[in-house]
């Protein structure tokens, strides 16, 4: 067994690979991909949070856009779950989970499954139904409420071995993700830390992971012993920034001997001031997919499919991101090859079309 590195000496490893060029082949063998973890996160397009993902649950909408994965050549998806709609009926969101996994599956997808969600709004009954382009929310899962309140962690704790008691040993996974984004916030951590606890007592064959915000915020997880390091790094003002950063994965992995996921990327841009530039509302992962590729990183770029942005704020300053539009159509073929070159080859053919959903152009109407 490798022995785990203390957290002060996972801190250190990352802040002296700031200063480590790496060097040698990004591949592990004579003809393995560059990426050997090739993934997407994945909400359906008209989904503005994971209640209604889970709720109102459509095959058709999975095996259609698990689909469009493999045009990409990607082997892997990042999906969250919903405390909210398993409460609701869980004999519905077993039947929506396995359709999920098993469509994924026949697409040669695994899945790094999130069993919460620490970013977004309340989930009161509004903003879990809210389908406004301009309004719709993430939201946490579960809220606020129930995460700063011990008394009341018996719900959750039974979500996590009901995910556990049919999943631990399931091979269609990549990993399950205790939650997305603890972060800094104490009562987020604690509740994390909490749950995590009944998600080790509950282990089978599935590595065990949280979605950290950035390697930093990593180190905490590691001590609560992961098996998969997770970072998020949506969009670097710099590709000199971004370089330097995979390089600390790269080293952290090399160190540890642990897998280290970026698990959230999308572009270069600079969100300075009231309002975006035109230029960088839309997708670009062309700016950085090259760099992932040739430093080897296993990951994740934000989001299979075209749609405004998860966050109310970056929706309302114009972002959008994605690759798909529903009929299949690409923001930028360009950013499709890029992102398949992950796999050794860059081919892909399809029609081009930069144009905002029509469902949510009313938001560019607004700007």
């Amino acid at each position: 067994m490798v022995s785990r590195y203390s957290r002060r000496r996972f801190l250190g490893t990352c802040a002296a690979a700031g200063t480590t060029l790496l060097t040698g082949d990004v591949t592990d063998a004579a003809g393995d991909p560059p990426v050997n973890v090739r993934g997407a996160m994945y909400l359906p397009p008209r989904a503005f949070n994971t209640y209604q993902m889970w709720a109102t649950y459509e095959p058709g909408v999975t095996e259609r856009d698990l689909g469009f994965a493999e045009r990409l050549d990607l082997n892997a998806v990042r999906t969250w779950l919903s405390y909210e709609a398993w409460e609701e009926d869980r004999a519905a969101f077993g039947r929506a989970l396995d359709h999920f996994l098993q469509t994924a599956d026949d697409r040669g997808l695994r899945v790094l499954l999130g069993i919460f969600e620490g970013v977004g709004r309340p989930p009161t009954p509004q903003n879990l139904h809210d389908v406004d382009p301009w309004t719709g929310t993430s939201t946490f899962s579960p809220g606020m409420v129930v995460m700063k309140n011990p008394d009341r962690w018996d719900g959750p704790r039974r979500f996590v071995r009901w995910v556990m008691d049919r999943h631990r040993d399931d091979d269609r996974l990549l990993a399950v993700e205790l939650m997305n984004e603890p972060g800094w916030r104490q009562w987020k951590k604690r509740f994390a830390r909490a749950m995590f606890d009944v998600l080790v007592d509950e282990r089978g064959r599935v590595p065990l992971s949280v979605g950290a915000t950035s390697l930093a915020n990593a180190a905490d997880y590691y001590d609560w012993g992961i098996d998969v390091v997770q970072f998020h790094y949506n969009f670097p003002n710099s590709t000199a920034k971004f370089r330097d950063l995979l390089r600390q994965a790269r080293d952290l992995r090399a160190s540890t001997d642990v897998p280290v996921w970026l698990s959230e990327w999308q572009r270069v841009a600079n969100f300075g001031g009231e309002l975006t530039s035109p230029l960088q509302r839309g997708p670009d992962y062309a700016s950085l997919a090259p760099l992932v590729r040739d430093a080897g990183v296993g990951n994740f770029f934000w989001s299979l499919m075209l749609k405004p942005a998860y966050m109310v704020g970056q929706r309302r300053r114009g972002v959008l991101n994605g690759v798909f539009h529903e009929d299949g159509a690409v923001w930028d073929v360009e950013d499709a090859r890029a992102i398949a070159s992950m796999s050794g080859d860059d081919t892909f053919h399809g029609e081009e079309r930069r144009e905002w959903p029509a469902w949510a152009s009313g938001i560019t109407d607004r700007l």
